[in-house]
């Protein structure tokens, strides 16, 4: 702030002063306190500015309501008319509420799933066991019985090329012991002789039907040549000094079961006989010695 002070060394400094100075001094003066005093004003606006409140707003007061009187009350027989008033009805209407079903889980079906198939599967396991187990009674199924009766060589020579040639005619009887199981013997049978790991000859069942209880007499033809058989016939000789020649005979056989008139799928027999005779030799009596057949069957 702008403030002067008269004292009366002041003045004395005034007189001083030339009229013409003091003249000009005292037109500006009132101009100058003005403008001061505006930017002073602005400066603190722009440092410190102010906000003017918003005015705040007056909730509305609730419309007075006429007083709820408890039924059977003095007031409520004898009162004023005039300021009796209806009571308002205290039903309400109530709308049905249902509550929110949780949401499904895919675990939950998953799971459940899951137990189900694998109720099916043991169900399914139970009654294929019971309806094996009732075959098995009914018709009490056995395996068939085979054994190699006799063998006869016709052809067994060394070519010149060191290649042995062979044929083999063997004698097979096939014995069914069931009393209400057929067999039929299908096409596409093996049967082959082995003598230490080597193939000597070739052959195939034929194709025919055995009834229960019935023995059938199997005549087979075999042929074969093996190669590089140089060392196989010094074996052989060998081993028909010993008197004991051993041979494999491996037999494979599609065949179909028959439960009296039905006709089930198609299986496998398997038949591995291990014998021991005591020579090889071409258009002679062979003896055979030991005759041992096992049979397994396969899907």
């Amino acid at each position: 702030h702008f403030h002067i002070y008269l004292s009366p060394f002041n003045l004395l400094y005034i007189q001083k002063i030339s009229w013409s100075k003091l003249e000009t001094f005292i037109q500006y003066f009132p101009l100058f306190i003005l403008v001061t005093t505006f930017s002073l004003m602005a400066d603190q606006q722009k440092i410190h500015p102010v906000s003017v409140p918003e005015p705040e707003q007056v909730a509305p007061l609730p419309k007075p309501t006429a007083p709820l009187v408890p039924r059977g009350s003095s007031r409520s027989e004898n009162g004023d008319p005039e300021c009796q008033q209806p009571l308002p009805s205290l039903k309400r209407s109530l709308t049905p509420y249902s509550p929110l079903k949780p949401p499904k889980k895919k675990r939950g079906c998953c799971v459940r799933c899951l137990c189900w198939s694998c109720c099916l599967f043991f169900l399914l396991i139970v009654l294929v066991g019971i309806a094996a187990a009732v075959v098995y009674l009914v018709f009490q199924p056995k395996l068939p019985k085979y054994s190699v009766d006799s063998m006869r060589i016709t052809q067994f020579n060394l070519n010149t090329d060191t290649s042995l040639s062979a044929t083999f005619n063997v004698n097979i009887t096939a014995r069914n012991p069931n009393k209400r199981i057929g067999i039929y013997y299908e096409n596409g049978s093996h049967l082959s002789v082995w003598y230490k790991g080597t193939n000597l000859c070739e052959g195939k069942l034929p194709k025919f039907y055995q009834g229960h209880r019935n023995t059938t007499q199997l005549n087979v033809h075999l042929t074969g040549q093996t190669q590089n058989a140089t060392n196989l016939l010094q074996l052989l000789r060998d081993d028909r000094q010993k008197g004991k020649i051993p041979l494999n005979i491996r037999v494979k056989v599609p065949v179909r079961i028959k439960l009296g008139k039905l006709k089930l799928m198609k299986w496998k027999f398997l038949l591995k006989c291990n014998l021991n005779v005591d020579n090889l030799s071409q258009d002679k009596f062979i003896r055979i010695r030991d005759n041992k057949c096992k049979v397994r069957f396969r899907f």
